[in-house]
């Protein structure tokens, strides 16, 4: 038997969890996407389909109560309100991502948008902007990598977040970096990252009611859907456009901007 001449201190240990953990997921990855049966658009889809377990259930049981309550004791006006704020504040990211994307006349749109409701919306309580014809141009930085040429990689189901692929989940990094709720007094972050949360869970509920008459697989449909409209979104010359068809050949992205796919506990919509 080997010996040590002294116990390991608890730096190097700290110094090595890191990677024990990395490599265990690693192993655990590795497993799921293996398999006779396996989708090539979803090679990890027994580890995708556990945390899409975990994560409806904490949607059924923590999240639409929440956003039920919350659409039960705010106003109409209030709820609009609170909307348009959070919308105000993500179309800082969405003018950093056009600009990225070289689209100039969207990123102007995009700041335009963002200086006028901040001035005259009561800092973005009032949507003036669409008021006045200035469209919306959600995008995030999975869609930046993109367009510059990165593909998705495998689907990927976030716990907490929802669908997401590789690419997407990278990009999150990206869009939390420039929401400007990320610079603000703890108490403020947290207090929006929870408003958001629950006024985006609450606007997808009669969503969440087709979805669960519509689907006889939910987990496949919201993956379906979730993959289409991404490669929607990139358009015919994006990254993905070379990806082979999902299981549905159905086309599940209708004209103009694709309707959010419902998701577990807290997917955002662009």
């Amino acid at each position: 038997m080997i010996t040590l001449s002294k116990p390991l201190s608890t730096s190097y240990k700290r110094k090595r969890l890191p990677l024990l953990l990395g490599a265990s997921i690693a192993v655990m990855l590795g497993g799921c996407a293996t398999g006779p049966n396996a989708n090539p658009a979803d090679p990890l889809e027994p580890f995708n389909r556990a945390v899409f377990g975990v994560n409806d259930k904490l949607d059924q049981y923590v999240a639409v109560p929440l956003a039920k309550g919350y659409q039960a004791v705010t106003p109409s006006f209030a709820q609009t309100a609170v909307n348009n704020f959070l919308g105000n504040l993500g179309d800082v990211g969405n003018t950093i991502n056009n600009f990225l994307q070289g689209k100039g006349n969207d990123g102007v749109a995009s700041l335009t948008r963002l200086l006028v409701n901040s001035l005259f919306g009561i800092g973005g309580l009032i949507d003036v902007g669409s008021k006045t014809g200035l469209p919306k141009h959600p995008q995030d930085f999975g869609l930046t990598l993109g367009t510059w040429g990165l593909a998705s990689g495998p689907y990927l189901v976030l716990p907490l977040f929802g669908p997401s692929s590789f690419r997407d989940g990278a990009g999150m990094a990206g869009d939390v970096e420039i929401d400007p709720t990320r610079y603000m007094q703890t108490r403020l972050r947290n207090t929006l990252y929870g408003l958001n949360f629950v006024s985006t869970r609450a606007n997808y509920l009669g969503a969440t009611d087709l979805l669960s008459q519509a689907a006889l697989d939910r987990y496949s449909f919201v993956r379906d859907a979730y993959l289409e409209q991404r490669r929607y979104r990139l358009g015919k010359d994006g990254a993905d456009a070379k990806l082979p068809d999902y299981d549905d050949p159905d086309d599940k992205a209708g004209p103009g901007t694709p309707a959010p796919v419902p998701a577990p506990a807290g997917n955002k919509p662009d």
